[in-house]
């Protein structure tokens, strides 16, 4: 069975044929799905669909590209939707220097709050980190986010960083970009760091890995993912898929 550790399919384009995604993600294996939110809307849209299906799950936050509409009404919101049952986490969180669609200092500000939000409520966070390794790091660090449990969703930095993580404690989650031909770096992650500290997402609908690269990603894509870290590890994918989804349970205290 197979754990897809980030998506978020409730975006609209899912709609007209989530039965059939479903049946898919059935088909490949898939049992559960931690719908990630970006937003205050995104976060309920998240946990509707977490209530609605069985096996899938959600978390709250606000993506860094959406802080610049924070404000402490909106982190209150998701303080009380963190207590649902179904919600397993706070994210998606972090910063984003490579598109810089919030301001850099707004983006720092609300990251640390929603730390200390996590602290409140006892949960792991999920880290977004474009181009913005230092900072991440840095303040991860300085709001001792680490005891919390830390995963770094759709990991894309060096195997130096990838290990100085894992010695932190913090997961790493590789999504469809190992599939790529040009993933030295992610294969390279995907070989040598220990099997315990990895889990396997989609991103959907983004980040589709091959052989479907260009269309629509979607949980049973997750498959894909999980037999490349295979082929590169020369083990079975029972073993990755076993292996990642215990690594999700656990973190997201998933019985």
């Amino acid at each position: 069975m197979l754990f897809d550790s980030h998506s978020h399919m409730y975006y609209k384009e899912f709609r007209k044929d989530m039965g059939q995604v479903l049946e898919r993600m059935e088909q490949a294996d898939v049992k559960y799905v931690l719908n990630a939110g970006a937003d205050l809307e995104t976060s309920l849209q998240a946990i509707e669909m977490a209530e609605k299906y069985e096996g899938f799950y959600a978390s709250v936050g606000c993506h860094p590209h959406d802080v610049k509409g924070m404000d402490d009404e909106t982190l209150l919101m998701f303080k009380s939707l963190s207590k649902k049952p179904k919600v397993r986490a706070i994210g998606e969180i972090g910063l984003d220097y490579f598109r810089n669609l919030s301001p850099r200092d707004e983006q720092k500000y609300w990251f640390k709050r929603q730390i200390e939000l996590a602290h409140e409520v006892k949960k792991p966070i999920i880290i977004h980190d474009r181009d913005a390794n230092e900072d991440v790091m840095r303040i991860l660090k300085e709001e001792n986010a680490f005891e919390l449990g830390v995963l770094m969703h759709c990991f894309s930095g060096s195997l130096e960083l990838a290990r100085q993580y894992v010695k932190l404690g913090a997961k790493l989650s590789i999504a469809g970009p190992v599939t790529f031909k040009n993933a030295k770096k992610l294969v390279d992650i995907a070989r040598e760091i220990p099997l315990e500290y990895l889990m396997v997402e989609t991103d959907a609908p983004y980040l589709t890995p091959e052989p479907f690269r260009g269309k629509r990603n979607e949980s049973s894509y997750v498959k894909y993912t999980a037999q490349k870290i295979a082929d590169i590890r020369g083990i079975d994918l029972e073993a990755v898929a076993e292996a990642t989804m215990n690594n999700a349970k656990r973190f997201f205290s998933i019985e």
